[in-house]
């Protein structure tokens, strides 16, 4: 039985250490959400036939890819955290700020990029949403990827952001989905678990590009703009800042380092969800695809249509609702991560918090993206076609992107105290070498051809 309060300690400071953990508790479950959404709109329906190919071709045998990338997506994500709460500009602004003219340059060249291949993604998200929508008998894939752009475009223009950031936050809840039919379907767990921490490498053209695939949709270049965008539009929302971010440095001590440590949470809670989805999604095709000795799939649906007769149409049905809502998550981002970055880089107002006037520049792109993609999706283009291409565009542009982002990080100008420090660079540098060895491999390999 406790002691009273006067034998033991004043109730005053029994009280106050209460209004504290209640606080501390409140601001770490307010600050999930961003790496949350980061992490979840990384297993878009692209990122699931990624990771459904791999199990149904390999087995369990790429499993410990989750291990590998999982601290160097944490690493990635953490540093372009840093740079907007340090900062609270975005990378496009920080970019400005840190290179020359020709500099410069190069920054909006990687950018307009990275929109093409986001709207060449967008357009390949939409036909596996119309897929599944078809595969749940709801009607033809055209209509329903036409449906979806034009909707998805509608709201991000007419929505408030508190509106559309909860619709990401119930989006990236569809994905715990797949953990349920990784549970439904997997019963060798030894074995998985063996595979997971002991990496049994084929040195092939085949498993080669599988790898450089994984690494490519797990470490997206596309995603280092959306989590300091993201981070930025919460901090906007926050009672102390008004309508403006406010950095670390204009906080006080005690509320900078809780606003860290609690965004640093939210990123590796984002990052390991991301992953355990990834994982799970591998294991379930490896124990029902590959056990079966179906070995070839070309999009999440058709993953999800052959599930049916394997492990029933409960399944099939959860999978294919897990890359519709995975889709809906994805398109926005994809579409708003490019456009954030240029709209930055050129001066100009951004983001979903803002008016259609407020940032015309930023809500042109994302039109450019949502639109061009959806119009793209109608036409007869191969989806498969599409995201090979994607790969070989991110593979090309992620390693000088990152090393945009890692200059920015240790720039002690813009960053302050909050520079990198010898995990983050040692985790940044290594992700840096990976990226570049995945594209010369991707090459080398002809993998771009599979």
């Amino acid at each position: 039985m406790n002691e009273p309060a006067s034998e033991s300690e004043p109730a005053h400071n029994i009280e106050a250490n209460n209004v504290g953990s209640a606080r501390a508790r409140f601001a770490y479950l307010r600050a999930i959400g961003p790496g949350l959404v980061t992490g979840a709109s990384d297993d878009d329906p692209s990122g699931i036939a990624t990771y459904s190919q791999v199990g149904a071709k390999y087995g369990t045998s790429l499993l410990w890819t989750a291990l590998l990338t999982l601290p160097l997506m944490i690493g990635v994500q953490e540093i372009c955290d840093r740079t907007a709460l340090a900062t609270g500009l975005g990378l496009g602004e920080l970019a400005s700020k840190r290179f020359g003219r020709v500099g410069r340059y190069i920054v909006g060249a990687l950018l307009v990029v990275l929109i093409v291949a986001n709207s060449l993604n967008i357009a390949a998200d939409l036909v596996a949403i119309g897929s599944g929508m078809n595969l749940l008998h709801a009607g033809a894939t055209w209509l329903w990827a036409l449906l979806a752009g034009v909707i998805i475009s509608v709201l991000l223009v007419k929505g408030t952001y508190a509106r559309i950031n909860a619709a990401f936050r119930v989006l990236a809840a569809a994905l715990l989905v797949y953990i349920v039919v990784a549970v439904m379907v997997t019963h060798d767990w030894a074995h998985v678990l063996d595979d997971t921490v002991i990496p049994r490498i084929q040195v092939n053209k085949t498993y080669i590009a599988l790898l450089v695939a994984v690494l490519g949709t797990t470490i997206s270049p596309y995603l280092f703009f959306w989590q300091s965008a993201n981070r930025l539009e919460d901090m906007r929302h926050e009672p102390e800042g008004g309508s403006e971010a406010t950095p670390l440095a204009m906080r006080s001590k005690v509320d900078a380092r809780m606003k860290e440590r609690t965004s640093r949470l939210d990123v590796f809670s984002g990052m390991a969800f991301s992953n355990i989805v990834m994982f799970s999604v591998i294991a379930a095709t490896a124990s029902t695809l590959h056990a079966h000795h179906i070995t070839t799939i070309g999009s999440a649906a058709q993953a999800a249509h052959a599930l049916a007769p394997l492990a029933g149409h409960v399944a099939s049905t959860i999978f294919a609702l897990g890359f519709i809502g995975s889709g809906l998550l994805a398109v926005p981002i994809l579409a708003g991560s490019g456009s954030v970055g240029l709209s930055g880089l050129l001066g100009r107002e951004w983001g979903f918090s803002q008016s259609v006037r407020g940032a015309p520049v930023f809500y042109g792109i994302v039109g450019v993206g949502t639109l061009g993609g959806t119009a793209l999706s109608l036409l007869d283009v191969n989806p498969i076609k599409l995201l090979v291409f994607v790969a070989v565009i991110n593979g090309v542009i992620a390693a000088p992107l990152l090393a945009i982002v890692l200059i920015i990080s240790n720039s002690r100008r813009l960053m302050g105290e909050y520079v990198n420090g010898h995990a983050a660079n040692f985790l940044g540098g290594i992700t840096f070498v990976v990226m570049t060895v995945a594209s010369i491999a991707l090459f080398a390999t002809g993998g771009f051809s599979l």
